[in-house]
């Protein structure tokens, strides 16, 4: 029986050896064919042919098109998946030059490692190397996810600041294309390439309302939404712009000022939520550094191995909980 099991596991490594080396061969080839493949370069040459001959329509086309994947097979299957589509909008509004197939690939090779080593390498059982793989696999998306909402939020406390120099233009007699290029040349890192996207589409030939539906798409924010439908609503039935822009410029800061006013007054908790969260880690981990023996049992006894497995989808519960708890949306 133990040798039916050795076989078992032994197939199994082999097997995810091998998948581990097919997909670092393909994140390489990948990574080539990105930079200095055939296709990049014909597109580019592509790209200089229609700058060059003004055909507006054609380049615009060519820019808004984003691929999932480089190699087609991938592209197509991609294409099939219902959360693919959110994912690569997740990545361009995280500002990442990567694609759908690198992240789902970074992701694989990621959970393939972490379970060979905590298997093969430390002799844990499988349930842990599965558990441990699903942990590291979601390290990238998190990383997207996290590096999503900083951008969000930086864009967000922006916009007040951007309106307002949109406001002024416009009172100044200048047309609104000419006040969303102001911007795009004058503002910072993330709402000036926001705004300055917005400008080339029109130009493009792209109509304003949907250059601006675009832009509440790549930026998901509620006073962004509210900006588009004022400009919307303003084109259609006509209205003093200057005014209105004015107006939610303020209505924006105004709501910043509460939602920082809160972080400030829940900061107490948020830091026990932390403290309470890493104090048991930190704990055991001291503890087996300094007696090794108190807590051996803990690792090698099969009734410690099971009291940590169940302390660790407590933690997991009670982190949720806590996160939870300490959220509040302004």
């Amino acid at each position: 029986m133990s040798n039916n099991v050795s076989g078992h596991i032994s197939l199994t490594l082999s097997m995810l050896v091998f998948i581990a080396v097919i997909l670092l061969l393909e994140g390489l080839y990948l990574m080539w064919k990105t930079y200095k493949g055939p296709q990049a370069k014909k597109v580019q040459l592509r790209l200089k042919a229609l700058s060059a001959s003004g055909d507006a329509s054609a380049q615009s086309h060519l820019l808004r098109e984003r691929m999932m994947s480089e190699l087609p097979p991938f592209q197509r299957f991609l294409l099939r998946l219902p959360r693919a589509h959110q994912l690569d909008r997740v990545l361009l509004q995280a500002n990442l030059h990567w694609t759908v197939s690198n992240l789902l690939l970074g992701c694989a090779a990621l959970g393939a490692a972490s379970y060979l080593a905590v298997t093969g390498l430390l002799h844990q059982p499988f349930v842990a190397g599965v558990l441990a793989a699903g942990g590291t696999a979601w390290l990238p998306l998190a990383y997207v996810q996290r590096r999503r909402s900083r951008r969000m939020a930086r864009l967000e406390q922006q916009l007040p600041d951007a309106l307002d120099l949109l406001a002024r233009a416009l009172r100044a007699g200048h047309a609104f294309g000419a006040g969303l290029q102001m911007i795009g040349d004058e503002m910072g890192e993330p709402i000036a390439s926001e705004f300055r996207f917005v400008h080339d589409e029109v130009n493009f030939g792209v109509s304003l309302e949907q250059a601006l539906s675009n832009l509440s798409v790549r930026a998901p924010i509620t006073d962004l939404r509210y900006f588009v439908v004022a400009v919307l609503i303003q084109r259609e039935s006509g209205g003093n712009l200057t005014e209105v822009l004015t107006n939610l410029s303020r209505l924006i800061r105004q709501r910043l000022k509460l939602f920082w006013h809160v972080r400030v007054l829940s900061a107490e908790g948020r830091m026990s939520a932390w403290l309470l969260s890493l104090l048991p880690f930190a704990i055991g981990g001291l503890m087996t550094v300094f007696n090794p023996t108190f807590m051996e049992p803990m690792w090698n006894d099969p009734i410690g191995e099971t009291l940590v497995r169940s302390l660790l989808v407590s933690m997991a519960f009670g982190i949720l909980m806590l996160r939870k708890i300490i959220r509040i949306r302004i």
